[in-house]
């Protein structure tokens, strides 16, 4: 299994904003971890969804690794 942040790329573009958007809550390196679906800490997830009034589950998913 794998964590996927297209759900949070989704979210940005329904709310017709940017991933530069995210830089007032995570650095640009941070934006970009989460663009190449690489871990990042709890922290940083809080904070995108405090920011965004979301749920965790708005902005990641678990998928099955590709075999």
């Amino acid at each position: 299994m794998k964590i996927t942040y297209k759900r949070l790329w989704k979210l940005l573009i329904d709310r017709e904003m940017m991933k530069k958007d995210l830089y007032t809550v995570v650095s640009p390196a941070i934006v970009a971890k989460l663009g190449r679906d690489e871990n990042v800490t709890t922290e940083i997830l809080v904070r995108i969804c405090t920011f965004l009034q979301c749920d965790l589950t708005d902005i990641m998913e678990l998928v099955q690794d590709r075999c």
